[in-house]
C-alpha cells in the first residue's frame, strides 16, 4: 500500500502542473536528452549487429563449422577408416578434405591470340573435393552458377574476383589460362637446375567468386588431386572441414578427439576467426560506453531539475512528514520520480530507435555510397540490446536521483511548516 502511494505521488509530480519556474522545462529537456541517447544506442547496436551478421554470413564461404588441422607441419595423412568414423559421428552432416598452400600465379594466354600480361602474384591454391560446397556455403558468391571444380571438370579452377582482375583472366574466354608455380621440394640446389626448381600447373579459370576482398584477392580453388600433385603431397591434406548440426560442435569435438587423439587441432568457426570476433565485440562495447557517458552527462540536467523539484515541493514533503512518512519513504519517492523521468524519455527513445531500424531493415532508406556488399546499411535488432538499453536507462535515472533524494530527506525549514 505504501509502495503504491509512493508511485502515485511520483506519477502526480511527473504530470505536474504548469508553473512559472523552470522545473517543467528542465525535466522535459532531461527526458529528451535521455531519449536521444537511448535511440542512438538502439540504432548503433542494430547497425553493428547487421554488419556482424553480414560478415559472419560471408565468412561461412571459407570457414567451416569445425576444422581439423595438423599440429605440426603443413600437411598430414589420415586413414580412410578414421575419415569414415568421423563422417559417422552423430551431428556431422558432411566432411570434406582440403589441401592448400601458397603458389605463384600468372596469366598464360599462349593458347589464344591475345597477348597476356606480365603480372605475377602470390596466392593460396586450395584443393577441394566434390563435398566442399556442401560444407562451405560458397554457391551464393559464385559470379556464375557453374561450379566446374566440384562437378569434376578437369584442369579448371574457381578464381577470386580480385585475382581475375589483376591477372587479366576471363572465365568466358576459352583461351584464358592460369599458370601456377610451386617450389619443388625434391630439388636441393635450385641454382644448378632452375627449370626443375618449380613444379607448374596450368588451369582454365572456368568460374569466379566474389565474397570479401580478403578472400577474392587470396584464393584459387582447384581439384584436390591436381593440388596434391603440385604440392608433392599425394594422399595428404592440410585440413579436414566439417559441417555440423547447430549446437553439436562440442560433442563432435570430443568424439573426434577420441578417434584422432592429440595429433591434430580442432577449431570451431569462432576459434578460426577469434581475432575478428574479438574486434567486433570490442567495437560494440566501446560504442556502448561512449553513449553511456553521453547519457550520464545528460543526466546532470536531471540532477538539477530534480533538485529544483525538491525545493519546490518542500511544503508538500513537510506535510507528508507530519502525516507520518519516514525519510526513507521520501528518498524512495524522489528516486522513483527520477526513474520515471528517465523511463519516459528512454522508452520514447527506444520506440523511436526501433522504428528507425525497422524502416531501414524493410526499405533500406539510408544507402551506402560506393562499392560494397550491400546497397544500404544492414540492421538487425536483438532483444538483448533492448533489455540492455532499458536497464541502462533505469540505472542512469537512479544515479541522477541519489543527490536530490538525499537532499529531500534533510529536515525541512521551520518557516515552511508554519507557512
Amino acid at each position: 500500500m505504501r509502495g503504491f502511494l509512493t508511485l502515485q505521488l511520483a506519477l502526480r509530480y511527473l504530470r505536474g502542473k504548469r508553473s512559472a519556474n523552470a522545473v517543467p522545462v528542465l525535466s522535459r529537456i532531461s527526458m529528451v536528452a535521455i531519449g536521444i541517447g537511448a535511440a542512438a544506442m538502439i540504432i548503433l547496436f542494430s547497425v553493428f549487429n547487421g554488419f556482424e551478421g553480414l560478415v559472419k554470413e560471408n565468412y561461412k564461404a571459407f570457414y567451416p563449422d569445425l576444422r581439423i588441422t595438423p599440429k605440426k607441419g603443413k600437411f598430414f595423412a589420415i586413414r580412410p577408416s578414421a575419415l569414415d568414423s568421423i563422417a559417422k559421428i552423430s551431428g556431422v552432416q558432411c566432411v570434406t578434405t582440403v589441401i592448400e598452400d601458397n603458389v605463384l600465379a600468372r596469366e598464360d594466354n599462349m593458347g589464344g591470340n591475345n597477348k597476356g600480361n606480365d603480372n605475377q602474384i602470390v596466392v593460396t591454391l586450395k584443393g577441394i573435393d566434390r563435398k566442399y560446397m556442401t560444407v562451405n556455403d560458397l554457391h551464393p558468391f559464385l559470379l556464375q552458377p557453374i561450379d566446374s571444380v566440384s562437378e569434376g571438370q578437369p584442369n579448371t579452377a574457381l578464381v577470386g574476383e580480385q585475382i581475375m582482375k589483376v591477372l587479366g583472366l576471363d572465365f568466358n574466354n576459352m583461351y584464358s589460362y592460369l599458370m601456377l608455380y610451386y617450389l619443388n621440394p625434391s630439388v636441393t640446389n635450385p641454382e644448378a637446375d632452375p627449370e626443375a626448381a618449380f613444379q607448374s600447373l596450368r588451369l582454365h579459370p572456368a568460374g569466379a567468386f566474389s565474397v570479401l576482398e580478403e578472400f577474392d584477392s587470396r584464393y584459387i580453388l582447384a581439384p584436390l588431386s591436381l593440388a596434391q600433385q603440385l604440392f608433392h603431397a599425394e594422399g595428404q591434406y592440410s585440413s579436414i572441414e566439417i559441417k555440423a548440426v547447430a549446437g553439436q560442435v562440442p560433442a563432435i569435438r570430443a568424439a573426434i578427439h577420441s578417434i584422432l587423439g592429440d595429433s591434430c587441432r580442432l577449431d570451431s568457426r569462432y576459434e578460426q576467426n577469434k581475432t575478428m570476433y574479438m574486434v567486433m565485440n570490442t567495437e560494440k562495447w566501446a560504442v556502448y560506453f561512449i553513449l553511456l557517458l553521453v547519457l550520464l552527462i545528460a543526466s546532470f540536467n536531471m540532477v538539477g531539475a530534480l533538485s529544483m523539484l525538491v525545493l519546490e515541493k518542500q511544503k508538500d514533503l513537510s506535510i507528508l512528514r507530519a502525516m507520518g512518512m519516514h525519510d526513507t519513504r521520501i528518498i524512495k519517492l524522489v528516486l522513483t520520480e527520477g526513474v520515471l523521468w528517465a523511463l519516459t524519455g528512454g522508452c520514447t527513445g527506444i520506440i523511436l530507435g526501433s522504428a528507425v531500424c525497422l524502416i531501414q531493415e524493410k526499405f533500406g532508406v539510408i544507402k551506402i555510397k560506393g562499392s560494397f556488399l550491400v546497397d544500404s546499411y544492414p540492421v538487425r535488432m536483438q532483444i538483448s540490446d533492448l533489455f540492455l538499453v532499458f536497464g541502462t536507462i533505469v540505472i542512469v535515472g537512479l544515479l541522477a536521483s541519489i543527490y536530490p533524494a538525499l537532499r529531500a530527506a534533510r529536515p525541512a525549514d521551520p518557516s515552511l511548516k508554519s507557512g
